[in-house]
C-alpha cells in the first residue's frame, strides 16, 4: 500500500512538471532602414516672372509726426 501512495505521488509529480514548460516566443529582429546613396541633383527650376515697380513717392516737407499710444489706465475692480 505504501509503495503504490509513493509510485502516486511520484507520477503525479512529473506529471505537473511535464505540463509547466515556459513557451519561448522567438522575436524576429527589426530592420532599421539605412539611406542609400544620393541620387542624381533634380533640373533648376524656372524664374519667375519680374513684377512692375511702384510709382516714384513725392519729397515729404521735412516734418516728422510722431504719434504715441495713451498711457494705461489702472485697472478697475
Amino acid at each position: 500500500m505504501k509503495h503504490s501512495l509513493l509510485l502516486s505521488a511520484l507520477l503525479a509529480t512529473l506529471t505537473l512538471v511535464a505540463c509547466e514548460r515556459p513557451t519561448v516566443v522567438n522575436v524576429p529582429a527589426t530592420q532599421v532602414a539605412v539611406p542609400g546613396p544620393a541620387g542624381p541633383q533634380g533640373a533648376t527650376g524656372s524664374q519667375g516672372a519680374e513684377g512692375s515697380k511702384g510709382d516714384t513717392g513725392k519729397a515729404g516737407d521735412g516734418t516728422t509726426l510722431i504719434v504715441m499710444p495713451p498711457a494705461a489706465s489702472a485697472p478697475t475692480y
